[in-house]
């Protein structure tokens, strides 16, 4: 009796030894959040008052038609921003206002006097200092900062918006960059990907 339940033991041991540990779950590339970042030029401006402070010039009539048009186009592609950085300047505060209007979703807005003719560094220490999170953020600024910026960002992305982010970056121009994942502290240069490039023009047909 006793020898069986020593084996019977001994057998019950062999199960639980032979028993494979518990593997970890591999982690989705889709659970890892994507980071998105729009960067908006403010719309065409006013230079009829040439007394005005640079930074109080309004749009012009161009800019005020434009801007909402660039707005309509963020939704038509899904662009939907949690918080946008946008500079004091008037203009950009104009452009923004048009731009809200035609979106579906209620974004923070943070308006920074140091976004008037930004620096690309000063622009990438804010975006470092994002929320981890936050993963969808809209940048509204001026150029020619902005175009540098989104150059030094983007190291991937179709040669064709590449070559065209290069050439030029109009007015109410929008580049939307994506980042493998976060958090935004990470960021660093051409770590980027640019998945679009519009301008008013592109939208207009």
């Amino acid at each position: 009796m006793r020898e069986q339940g020593t084996r019977a033991v001994q057998g019950r041991r062999r199960g639980r030894a032979l028993r494979r540990p518990r593997q970890a779950r591999p982690v989705s590339v889709e659970a890892i959040p994507r980071l998105t970042l729009s960067l908006l030029r403010h719309a065409k401006s006013s230079w009829d008052n040439p007394t005005l402070p640079d930074q109080d010039r309004p749009l012009a009539t161009r800019g005020v038609t434009d801007a909402p048009l660039m707005g309509k186009a963020m939704t038509k592609h899904g662009i939907d921003p949690e918080l946008v950085l946008c500079s004091s300047a008037r203009r950009t505060r104009d452009t923004l206002a048009l731009v809200l209007r035609q979106l579906k979703v209620e974004p923070k807005v943070v308006y920074e006097d140091a976004l008037y003719h930004a620096k690309p560094e000063t622009m990438l220490e804010m975006m470092r200092a994002i929320s981890p999170g936050t993963t969808r953020v809209m940048l509204v600024s001026h150029n020619p900062e902005i175009q540098a910026f989104a150059l030094d960002l983007v190291g991937s992305g179709p040669r064709s918006l590449r070559d065209r982010l290069r050439q030029k970056y109009p007015t109410a121009g929008l580049a939307v960059i994506n980042f493998a994942s976060g958090p935004w502290s990470g960021v660093t240069v051409n770590s980027g990907t640019l998945n679009l490039f519009l301008s008013p023009r592109d939208v207009r047909g």
